[in-house]
This record gives C-alpha cells, structure tokens and sequence, in this order.
C-alpha cells in the first residue's frame, strides 16, 4: 500500500480513515504494486484549467488531474512522491449537489478514480470503461457497506 500526503486541505470535511480504507482497499483489489508516495492537492479552477491546457492541451477547468513522474516505478522507494492528484474544490462542491452524494463522498469517489488512472487502468474504450467502473464498485462497495 502507498503512502500520501494532503498537500491543500479543502474547507470541507475528509477523513483520514476513510482516505485509508480506499487506499488499502485498491491496494487488495489492484494487483500491481503500490509502494510509492501520492500527493493530493486542492487547486482553484483557473489552476486547474491552466494545468490541464498544459499538460493536455484541453483549455477548460476539469475535477480531478492524475500525474504520475515515472514509467518505470521499479527503482522507486516508498518515500518517492511517484504520483499527484489535483482535484478542484469549486467542481467536486457543484458535483456534490449534482450527484447527491456530498462533498466528502465526491472526493472519494474522485479519488479511487483518479488512483486507478495512476494505475494505468483507462476508459476510452468501453471495454476499458467496463473494466475500471467494475473495479470502482468493488473499491467503493467494499469501503462503504463494509
């Protein structure tokens, strides 16, 4: 299991418990080794949106941004910050109403998202698509109806 550090704190609610149940629960489901450091950043929109022109040539504000610094984490020690995610505040509060979920539940759902794309899982196509929402129920299922 990775480690991680809370870069920006948001003005709602997260619990580090629930941060590690998902991270131990991805690290049971996801076989693929998991030993590195993540950081989890809140950013404003523009931040955001200017990261994402940046980095992916899409000139709008996004939710979340998933990077990771290296193609081969062979090498890596647990102490290596390998991996970022970058969430908006402003988006996860308006999808919180969208969805009906609530902040806190938005930002975790984000984050297993976001941790699987790390993993390299995608969903451009939809059996990728089928493959990575399987995997998000199983991680979502077994942290909150356990």
């Amino acid at each position: 299991m990775f480690n991680y550090n809370i870069l920006t704190k948001p003005s709602f609610t997260i619990n580090k418990k629930t941060i590690d149940s998902i991270f131990k629960s991805i690290f049971n489901i996801v076989d693929i080794i998991q030993k590195w450091t993540l950081n989890i950043v809140f950013l404003d929109d523009d931040s955001i949106q200017n990261l994402n022109k940046n980095y992916r040539n899409i000139d709008t504000s996004t939710d979340v941004l998933s990077f990771h610094y290296f193609d081969d984490f062979s090498q890596l020690q647990a102490e290596d910050i390998a991996w970022e995610i970058i969430l908006s505040e402003n988006k996860i509060k308006i999808q919180a109403i969208e969805y009906s979920l609530g902040e806190e539940k938005e930002f975790y759902k984000l984050i297993i998202h976001s941790v699987l794309h790390i993993l390299w899982f995608d969903h451009e196509l939809d059996n990728d698509y089928l493959i990575m929402q399987d995997l998000e129920d199983k991680i979502w299922k077994e942290v909150f109806w356990n």
